[in-house]
């Protein structure tokens, strides 16, 4: 399949109704970084949602790093908001409507990896404990798991994946675009870089940190960096560090605690994915979709391939697409991802 291009800016308004809530986390409360445990969501219902009492899937978006689900109904240049794709695509007969919430899940460490972590938050629990019943208790969406929906790019697909192998009983089907896969490439070969950066304030990431957030600008290796120690605070986290971030290497050496690596590898999926419980889980879905770009500057469509090869060994039923491009501008691939969805939700009703 291939995605719909978008040369022309759409001027077209959303044709459903955009409304907010606010959802309070008990699971969020008490975060190292301080963060809020009280979180605004954005929500889409469809049009033709306040003329009827019928009931929709529901679609959950997790946004990539550096994001939230609040810039997803923003105007860009010569781009759609997921509102108004979501539009287009029912417009073209490719999918049918659904209620799509969109949870501002931003931390201070400018992001998130949606799993439950002391320094981060409980965001796993936050999703599949707080936000699912409040949004059923707010909008007129099915029950069920069989008609949840969770996807995401990047971080969010990392999200969308890891909730599909650990939360069956929550989500239905997942869609994972340009997720995190794979670390040996992906994620460890990024800290050399970190470790560079981190000599500046003599190691000391909560120091360094500090001095980014003092300033009136980010840099793009800013959010990079951040983006490492954010996954110190998630995968391994320290308690008892500043903002629990713990390095899972020498400062001044680089040298990498192999013991502490083991712990952040639990986590990737091409790890969890050996776990009998993941791959039950996995089969349980009524839809997995997974994609990568072919030049992903994160070189995530290595641990993309391997860990297709291995659903491919096990019997795990999926949909794999591997497209020409990098880790950005890879919303188009949401015009192949969406419909998957939410035929895989409803049978194509």
């Amino acid at each position: 399949m291939v995605a719909r291009a978008m040369p022309n800016h759409p001027f077209n308004a959303p044709q459903g109704r955009l409304t907010h809530i606010t959802v309070r986390s008990d699971a969020l409360a008490g975060n190292l970084l301080g963060d809020p445990h009280e979180r605004r969501v954005s929500v889409y219902l469809p049009k033709g949602y306040d003329d009827g009492d019928r009931d929709y899937p529901l679609l959950v978006d997790l946004a990539a790093f550096s994001s939230s689900g609040l810039k997803r109904t923003a105007w860009r240049a010569f781009e759609e908001t997921l509102p108004q794709r979501i539009d287009r695509l029912v417009a073209e007969g490719k999918m049918g409507p659904v209620v799509l919430a969109m949870p501002d899940a931003f931390t201070r460490l400018g992001g998130n990896q949606y799993i439950d972590t002391p320094a981060v938050g409980n965001w796993a629990t936050f999703l599949t404990q707080d936000l699912v019943p409040a949004l059923e208790g707010a909008f007129r969406v099915r029950r069920g798991r069989e008609h949840r929906g969770l996807f995401g790019k990047s971080s969010g697909g990392y999200g969308a994946l890891v909730h599909g192998m650990l939360y069956p009983e929550t989500w239905g089907a997942v869609a994972c675009h340009s997720g995190d896969i794979g670390w040996e490439w992906g994620v460890r070969s990024g800290f050399p870089e970190l470790c560079t950066r981190l000599q500046s304030t003599g190691g000391d990431p909560a120091a360094w940190l500090e001095n980014i957030w003092n300033r009136p600008t980010f840099k793009g290796s800013d959010f990079h960096c951040m983006m490492l120690l954010a996954l110190c605070a998630s995968y391994d986290p320290d308690p008892t560090a500043p903002y629990g971030i713990r390095l899972p290497f020498d400062p001044y050496t680089c040298e990498v605690d192999e013991q502490a690596w083991q712990r952040w590898c639990e986590h990737d999926p091409l790890v969890m994915l050996e776990k009998s419980a993941s791959q039950q889980a996995l089969s349980a879905l009524k839809g997995l979709y997974i994609d990568c770009g072919d030049q992903d500057e994160y070189h995530l469509q290595y641990g993309a391939r391997r860990f297709v090869d291995r659903l491919c060994e096990l019997g795990i039923g999926h949909v794999w697409e591997a497209f020409s491009g990098t880790h950005r501008g890879t919303d188009p691939r949401m015009d192949v991802s969406l419909p998957y969805l939410y035929a895989a939700l409803t049978g194509d009703e």
